[in-house]
């Protein structure tokens, strides 16, 4: 087995058309992240020692989305402007390896089958460095009819050539072993056989598959056999479902010999990006847990609950229905049921949010609480702050945001207004139902209430009036 890390073709230049979509095919995500991240994940976590991606459609958004996520030009581009077939792919990515020597080892992807593991790439270098032509292939068995190409042997049960559905016989297309889509092979070959290739085919098309017959030749290629859930490739958005479906399933396995409980795993979604999850974490039911998340031991998110690129620390309880989104949670923190964490939130340790508290750009510190009905935006909380039912930081008047800040131990009574810019200082009161507009000072009690005045008997006396009114006619 060559010694050196293979080199990885992805071809990703298609149209993608029956995918009806303003975005490129290899953009569209499985799990959280676009199908063309998933393959250069693997082929790096497969010990690529480059990665080249051949594009076309959409090729400025699809290079961006890649140096976005793993670095500027952390993997090449090779242009394939015109789609001439799956062989001249291959040609166009050529010049990115000119100086690479002959015996390097190639392995070819495609950039719509997300679920190939890096195993079963290690595990093709390995047959193709073993094997006489200096190829291998992975083949599958299909679970439905497939318009895949077909392997076939001589009668010693060397693999001859692949005969692409199209232009096979009825008699070919009764073989189960199909073509999976996945090459290794030595680089001096593939640039000896991709010369040769012929567009005599009934698409007129330079197929891949051809290096075939040509391996034949040097004593044949090997194949190596794969599930037909690893090779699933992506068509539509059928397909795109279905892979998904199956990407969840792997992810959650795999979260759960890890130590997180899922209640119910059908419903419960877990993006590529998250993690770690601590031990000892509970998922309700219907949990959506998205982007770059992290959550920490012992943490408990309760039935419906949306997490996105939020870090929540350990002991922590997001209880049902909660939102969170770039945000970070402390440890022992009390969220919900029915809170909306917006971006830009920080609640530090044993902090309680509750039912219907929405904040935005806050920052809630140790032991503060917000239990009922409050809206806190662009605002700082001090520790052990109670904020009462139904207040809300005007932060906005229109044109500009401004900021609220509430120092520590302070109380402030429910359904108050605080109109930002403003600052209530440490154990300052705010009385029920006050609207404050300038700053309240340290210890003061801050009130606003129009001064309550009762009328003795006037309840009776209307009572009274309300019953002598003359009804109208029925039917008037």
């Amino acid at each position: 087995m060559s010694r050196q890390a293979p080199l990885v073709f992805i071809m990703a230049a298609g149209l993608g058309t029956r995918m009806k979509s303003e975005t490129a095919k290899v953009l569209h995500k499985v799990a959280g992240r676009p199908m063309l991240h998933w393959v250069v994940t693997t082929a790096r976590s497969a010990g690529a020692s480059r990665v080249v991606a051949i594009l076309g459609h959409q090729i400025e958004a699809v290079r961006t989305s890649l140096d976005a996520s793993f670095g500027a030009g952390a993997v090449d581009i090779a242009q394939q402007a015109e789609q001439r077939g799956t062989g001249h792919a291959v040609q166009c990515a050529l010049p990115s390896v000119a100086n690479e020597p002959d015996d390097r080892i190639v392995v070819i992807l495609t950039g719509d089958a997300p679920l190939l593991p890096a195993e079963r790439i290690s595990e093709l270098v390995a047959a193709a460095a073993a094997s006489p032509a200096g190829m291998a292939l992975v083949s599958t068995v299909p679970d439905r009819p497939m318009p895949y190409g077909r392997l076939v042997r001589d009668d010693k049960g060397v693999l001859a050539k692949i005969v692409e559905h199209p232009d096979a016989s009825p008699e070919q297309r009764l073989i189960k072993d199909t073509n999976a889509g996945f090459y290794a092979i030595r680089l001096g070959h593939l640039r000896s056989d991709l010369s040769k290739l012929s567009a005599d085919n009934a698409k007129a098309e330079l197929y891949l598959t051809d290096l075939v017959a040509h391996a034949y030749a040097r004593g044949g290629a090997t194949s190596i056999e794969a599930p037909f859930t690893e090779v699933t490739g992506i068509n539509d958005r059928v397909d795109l479902a279905a892979v998904e479906t199956a990407a969840r399933k792997r992810i959650n396995e795999g979260w759960m010999r890890a130590g997180v409980t899922m209640i119910d795993p059908a419903s419960t979604y877990v993006d590529a990006e998250v993690g770690p999850l601590g031990k000892d974490v509970i998922l309700g039911a219907n949990v959506a847990l998205r982007g770059k998340t992290t959550i920490g031991d012992g943490v408990q998110i309760d039935h419906g609950a949306v997490i996105t690129d939020a870090s929540i620390a350990a002991g922590t309880h997001i209880k049902p229905y909660s939102v969170v989104a770039e945000s970070q949670i402390g440890e022992r923190a009390q969220i919900g049921p029915f809170s909306h964490l917006r971006p830009g939130t920080r609640v530090d340790e044993d902090v309680h949010l509750g039912n219907f508290v929405e904040t935005k750009k806050t920052h809630m510190m140790a032991g503060a609480k917000a239990n009922h009905l409050a809206y806190l935006g662009d605002a700082s909380v001090g520790a052990k702050c109670n904020i009462g039912a139904g207040v809300i930081t005007c932060n906005y008047d229109g044109v500009g945001k401004y900021k609220t800040t509430i120092e520590a131990g302070a109380f402030v009574g429910s359904d108050s207004q605080l109109v930002a810019p403003v600052t209530i200082g440490r154990d300052a009161y705010v009385g029920s139902g006050t609207t404050v507009t300038k700053d309240v000072p340290r210890g003061a009690l801050a009130i606003t209430r129009v001064k309550q005045v009762n009328v003795e008997g006037w309840a009776d006396r209307f009572r009274e009036a309300q019953s002598k009114r003359k009804k109208p006619p029925e039917g008037g």
